[in-house]
C-alpha cells in the first residue's frame, strides 16, 4: 500500500491523477489552534483510492482510528444508506451493499448493542431493499433492516433556525438511536446537480415533496440544523454522472474508485463534489450550508489524509 498524507501547502488534490479529474483544493494541516481532542477521528477527512471498496473502507477506518471513535459499547446505531431505487448494484443508483455490510460489522465489532438499517425509498421499498442487495448484506452482517415507507414510524420535530423547513416528520430510528451513520452514494441529480451526504438525509423524513416545492436547496441545508450524522461514508466507487438519481443504464456510470469518510457533512460533500467534477460553491445547498455556518467549503483548513491501495 502506498500512502501520502496531505501536509504540504499548495498540494492540489486534482493535480495528481487520483480521486477525480478536478481540483480538491489545497490540502494542508488543520487550522492553527484546532485541538486534537475536538476532532472526531484522527483526521477531518480521509479519502481512499483503490479497486476494492471494502478494503478501502477498512483502510479509511484504520486511518480515522477505528469505529470506536463514534460507537461505544452498548450503544445503538442507525445506518442510513441510499436504497431508494429498485435496481441492481451494478447500476450504482444505491449505495454498494458490500460497503453497507462492512459498516454494520464495524459497528458491532465496536460494541454496538444493535445496528438498524433503513431508507425511505422512492421505488417500492421491498423490491428496492431486495434488488439493491442491501437488505441481505445488512442482515448477513448482523443488522436489523426495517422499512422507512410507513408514516406511522415518523414523528414531528421542529427545526430552530431554519429558513424554510421549520418542521418535519423524522423517522423514529433517527430519533431513538444513539449513533447515526450516513452512507450515501455519489451521483448526479437532475434537481441539485449532485446528491451526496446532505441530500441523502431526505430519506429519513416523510414529506419530501415539501422540500421540492419550497426551495429544495434551502430545505436540504435547513435540515442539517436538526440532526447531522455522526459519521459520513461516501461511496464514490462507480459514479452516475448523468440521468440521476435513478439512471437509465450502465452508460451513465464512470469509475472513480474512491471512498471518503468524515464527521463533517459539508466537507465530505465538498470533496465528493470535486470528484464528481463540479465546484462545491456552485451547488446551492452547499453554498447555503456554508452561509448558515453548518460547515465550511474551504478544504484547505482541514487535516486530510489520502490513501492509495
Amino acid at each position: 500500500m502506498y500512502r501520502r498524507d496531505f501536509l504540504r501547502k499548495g498540494f492540489l488534490y486534482g493535480a495528481v491523477a487520483g480521486l477525480g479529474s478536478t481540483g480538491l483544493g489545497a490540502f494542508t494541516p488543520a487550522i492553527a489552534g484546532l485541538k486534537l481532542e475536538n476532532l472526531r477521528g484522527n483526521y477531518d477527512l480521509v479519502a481512499v483510492r483503490g479497486n476494492d471498496l471494502v478494503a478501502m473502507f477498512e483502510s479509511a477506518m484504520q486511518e480515522m482510528g477505528g469505529m470506536s471513535q463514534w460507537v461505544k459499547p452498548g450503544q445503538t446505531v442507525v445506518v442510513k444508506p441510499n436504497i431508494a431505487w429498485d435496481v441492481i448494484p451494478d447500476r450504482a443508483a444505491n449505495t454498494n451493499p458490500e460497503l453497507v455490510g462492512a459498516v454494520v460489522r464495524h459497528c458491532l465489532a465496536a460494541g454496538a448493542s444493535r445496528v438498524t438499517v433503513f431508507d425511505h425509498t422512492c421505488d417500492n421499498w421491498q423490491r428496492s431493499y431486495q434488488n439493491s442487495g442491501i437488505e441481505n448484506a445488512a442482515r448477513d452482517a448482523g443488522a436489523r433492516v426495517v422499512p422507512g415507507n410507513f408514516e406511522r414510524n415518523y414523528r414531528d420535530v421542529s427545526i430552530p433556525g431554519a429558513v424554510r423547513l421549520k418542521e418535519a416528520k423524522v423517522h423514529e430510528q433517527i430519533l431513538d438511536n444513539d449513533v447515526f451513520i450516513n452512507v450515501p452514494v455519489l451521483k448526479h441529480h437532475g434537481s441539485t446537480t449532485v446528491t451526496i451526504a446532505m441530500k441523502n438525509l431526505m430519506g429519513i423524513v416523510w414529506d419530501r415533496r415539501f422540500w421540492h416545492r419550497n426551495d429544495l436547496h434551502q430545505c436540504i441545508a435547513d435540515f442539517c440544523l436538526f440532526r447531522k450524522p455522526d459519521l459520513n461514508i461516501v461511496d464514490a466507487m462507480l459514479v452516475m454522472n448523468r440521468n440521476g438519481p435513478r439512471g437509465t443504464s450502465s452508460a451513465d456510470l464512470v469509475r472513480k474508485n474512491s471512498l471518503l469518510v468524515s464527521s463533517d457533512i459539508v466537507a465530505v460533500d465538498a470533496a465528493s463534489t470535486l470528484i464528481f467534477g463540479e465546484q462545491p460553491s456552485d451547488i446551492g445547498h452547499l453554498a447555503i450550508a456554508e452561509r448558515m455556518n453548518i460547515g465550511s467549503l474551504d478544504l484547505s483548513k482541514l487535516n486530510i489524509q489520502r490513501v492509495y491501495l
